[in-house]
């Protein structure tokens, strides 16, 4: 609990910091003003709040090596892994010059050290003719990894649109991986769970409501980076952990990424890489929350964006929850899954076709 604390407030402190010579800085970290499909936001905001997420992770790690006896180059493999796609995503929100081609390899880069340094392979998933081909190739099995790890990081990023959604959603499924770490006295992995857990969460302070400062790039791949390997190494380390569980707890952004590429390439007839404001949390925004609420004002348009991410905090949930009872089934988890793809589409569809439940309306405030 005191690397958790360390990494809480030093991650706090870091963002304080760069809010507070944001005049120093922001021609470099503030969001252009360049009008992009994705963007749903007021001003100049700094998309650097990867800095103090990582920042609070290496206090994190610092303090576990202090205090838990972490042999000092476990901490040093963690640090060299994810530094790549941290640095690209980081080099994206400084520069905006850096292409998702780019992100994505440095992803790819981080997971295979991964595999290398911590030896986070992905061994089983519970697939009919799946793992004997895992353990008859060990490549097969890296490769695997490599995509998983890359794609997750991909994911995070995807989802990062509105005040506290990437930031929220993290933190809930890092509790989730935490509660069964804890659950199987995995501490290592727990350790890790915490120190991450801890980044995230001081870094929201100032993310959610406001949006004073974004997770960028940097942030929003480095927060996927982590709990794809946390998932891969819980699963690894423990047998009795179903390899669906950390599938399931990231459900949500991995089948948002699955459903863009789908939406985009086979019903818009576009490049699967082309921006579009189509995604469920725009939707929702635009079709729930933005027209209900306030006036034009900029607190009211405030107030909307932070009303957003509550709602997909919501879908997060729905493959958590049940996944932190079922941990170990993997018929039951597999079922969740398919669940959800379920209520997704349904949802998506009303939304679109402007017939979304009442129920999630916000009732209209002119305040």
């Amino acid at each position: 609990m005191l690397a958790f604390i360390f990494s809480a407030l030093t991650s706090l402190l870091v963002a304080l910091l760069l809010l507070r010579y944001l005049h120093l800085h922001q021609h470099l970290t503030g969001d252009s003003h360049t009008q992009k499909p994705q963007k749903f936001h007021l001003g100049e905001i700094p998309r650097v709040g990867g800095i103090p997420i990582f920042v609070g992770i290496l206090v994190g790690i610092i303090i576990q090596i202090s205090i838990s006896r972490v042999p000092l180059q476990i901490g040093f493999m963690w640090l060299i892994a994810v530094v790549p796609v941290f640095a690209a995503g980081l080099a994206e929100d400084l520069t905006k010059k850096v292409s998702g081609f780019w992100r994505l390899l440095a992803s790819f880069v981080s997971a295979g050290i991964g595999c290398w340094l911590l030896d986070a392979v992905i061994i089983r998933l519970h697939i009919v003719g799946v793992d004997p081909l895992l353990a008859a190739f060990p490549w097969l099995a890296i490769v695997l990894t490599v995509f998983a790890v890359g794609g997750l990081c991909h994911a995070l990023n995807l989802i990062d649109g509105y005040n506290g959604l990437a930031g929220g959603v993290g933190v809930i499924i890092l509790f989730a991986l935490s509660y069964v770490a804890f659950t199987v006295n995995d501490s290592y992995v727990l350790r890790v769970c915490l120190v991450t857990t801890g980044a995230t969460i001081g870094f929201l302070v100032w993310n959610y409501p406001r949006g004073l400062i974004f997770a960028g790039d940097g942030g929003a791949y480095l927060l996927g980076f982590m709990i794809a390997e946390i998932s891969v190494l819980l699963v690894l380390r423990n047998p009795k952990v179903s390899p669906w569980f950390p599938f399931t707890l990231v459900m949500y952004p991995v089948w948002e990424t699955l459903f863009t590429i789908y939406r985009r390439k086979f019903v818009r007839g576009m490049a699967a890489g082309l921006p579009d404001a189509l995604h469920l949390h725009q939707m929702i925004f635009n079709r729930l929350v933005r027209w209900t609420v306030g006036t034009r004002e900029i607190k009211s348009l405030r107030r909307r964006n932070s009303m957003t991410a509550p709602y997909l905090w919501g879908m997060g949930l729905l493959t958590v929850i049940p996944a932190m009872f079922f941990w170990k089934n993997t018929m039951a988890l597999q079922s969740c899954c398919f669940l959800f793809i379920i209520i997704y589409v349904w949802l998506y569809r009303r939304i679109v076709r402007f017939k979304a439940p009442s129920w999630l309306m916000v009732h209209k405030n002119t305040d």
